[in-house]
């Protein structure tokens, strides 16, 4: 289902100048987070990706010799292999421009945030981390463009030998473990974009959870990208054995130069079997970045895997999370909520491949568009013909601001057999002036009554969300609001 303009005609919009976009840029909700800090690196690399550059990320973090050829394996891939022909528009990113590696000083494996410096500890006061630890949290990690200067984990998970760590450290402390899984659920050669990562990537978060743990607070990460030009490609490693339990949090941000900067990380989870794990994230990049991110989880007999997702910044986004429902009763939820403002391009994806028996998957996507934003919802469900019996609903529901943003849904729907069932709706329209004059009439404001209706469609998503974080997003979302709605 589409509702949009001609391309050509919204690319005509002086809002859409480089002089237009400037003044957009100065009110845009990135501001929040758009600060920029003075930082002394202690590494960076030369900007462009070669062996070189390959070669100086794993001597700085000392990493075995199988993880340099997996690296160098990587690099010759991405070499090899053309950019994506569909989707975005792309051309715009210059990929020798990019800074693939920057460590700054004082990085490390700091265990109490007075370990940090206070240079980089102000940052993350700004973004709330500690406050957000002290609050809610059972773990955090913070990083800080490619390497991590902050993780924490309460003892008594710790005491039942949970494993909350920085990616690059676990390398380093369990080698066997992470050897065992690493790149087994992305290959090294899923995409261009894959192969990239793999070949420059630092930091991240590897979680284990062993049988039979229920961690009852939120585990957190926070990204931050600091460096002009920069790339961040942090990897996140999670295992959750049988019958365990695990909820993570993750946040993004950036500082605006007017020049690209690119995020490629890359997320596997291992589900097993009656393991439960959700994995939410709050993405906010400013709007000189492209987003472009792998996310695979692989679910085990009887698990249950949860994305919930919170899309609001970058240029353009493609980013499409997958749910592999490897065995029989396993079960996905993908919950995602995007909001493409000026000068934004959101293209996001939820995929679900049903292999096992009785398999089931819940897909629930909100998007919001407005000022020449373009919000592109894809998604592919594939029920393998041996996965019979299996279930999936799928409800996406676009709402235009105005006349002039765009909205696309483009469903992928195969079936493989004739016992399974799948139900598909997709909506769009916009905010019906018949609703607010309801409410004006009964002494409301306009801008509060567009506000409650926009909040009214967005509330399937934020109630998955903890109350914290629901009011961040809240508050995110009306931010964007109140600039031209």
């Amino acid at each position: 289902m589409t509702q949009k303009k001609d391309v050509k005609d919204r690319k005509k919009s002086p809002l859409l100048t480089k002089e237009g976009l400037g003044v957009i840029w100065e009110r845009s909700i990135s501001d929040t987070w758009d600060f920029q800090d003075d930082i002394s690196y202690s590494e960076k690399a030369i900007a462009g990706i070669n062996e070189t550059v390959v070669r100086q990320i794993s001597a700085s973090n000392n990493e075995p010799e199988w993880m340099l050829e997996l690296r160098l394996k990587a690099l010759k891939i991405y070499q090899d292999k053309s950019m994506p022909n569909w989707g975005p528009d792309i051309s715009d990113l210059d990929l020798e421009s990019i800074y693939y590696f920057a460590k700054p000083e004082w990085a490390g494996d700091n265990k109490t945030w007075d370990e940090v410096p206070e240079s980089i500890k102000n940052t993350f006061d700004k973004l709330g981390i500690p406050e957000a630890e002290k609050k809610v949290l059972a773990g955090v990690g913070a990083q800080y463009d490619s390497e991590t200067v902050y993780h924490s984990l309460k003892q008594e998970l710790s005491d039942q030998w949970v494993i909350f760590d920085d990616m690059s450290h676990a390398l380093k402390k369990y080698p066997d473990l992470v050897k065992q899984y690493f790149s087994k659920c992305i290959p090294l050669a899923d995409h261009k974009f894959a192969a990239l990562h793999y070949a420059v990537w630092s930091g991240g978060t590897f979680l284990y959870v062993p049988a039979g743990v229920k961690i009852s607070e939120p585990l957190q990460s926070y990204f931050r990208m600091n460096v002009k030009s920069g790339g961040q490609f942090e990897h996140t490693l999670m295992i959750i054995e049988d019958g365990a339990e695990a909820h993570y949090i993750e946040g993004c941000s950036a500082p605006k130069y007017d020049t690209n900067s690119l995020h490629a990380g890359g997320v596997e989870i291992f589900v097993w079997e009656w393991a439960h794990m959700r994995y939410s994230s709050v993405e906010n990049w400013s709007l000189d970045t492209y987003n472009l991110n792998t996310k695979r989880a692989i679910v085990e007999k009887n698990a249950y895997m949860e994305w919930v997702w919170g899309n609001m910044g970058s240029n353009t986004t493609m980013l499409y999370p997958c749910s592999v429902l490897k065995w029989d009763h396993s079960k996905a939820d993908h919950l995602w909520l995007a909001f493409a403002n000026t000068g934004q391009n959101q293209d996001t994806w939820a995929k679900v491949i049903h292999i096992g028996k009785n398999t089931s998957s819940n897909i629930l996507s909100k998007s919001l568009s407005k000022w020449w934003g373009i919000s592109t919802y894809r998604w592919l469900v594939d029920i393998k013909p041996g996965a019979t019996g299996s279930v999936s609903k799928i409800d996406c529901d676009a709402l235009l601001l105005d006349s002039d943003s765009a909205s696309d849904t483009i469903p992928d729907i195969r079936v493989g057999n004739a016992d399974s069932i799948v139900g598909h709706e997709a909506s769009a329209g916009k905010v019906d002036e018949a609703h607010i004059f309801y409410l004006t009439s009964r002494g409301i404001p306009e801008d509060q009554a567009k506000a409650m209706i926009v909040n009214g469609f967005l509330s399937p998503i934020m109630k998955e969300l903890p109350l914290e974080y629901a009011s961040e997003m809240n508050v995110l979302v009306s931010m964007e609001m109140e600039w031209g709605f």
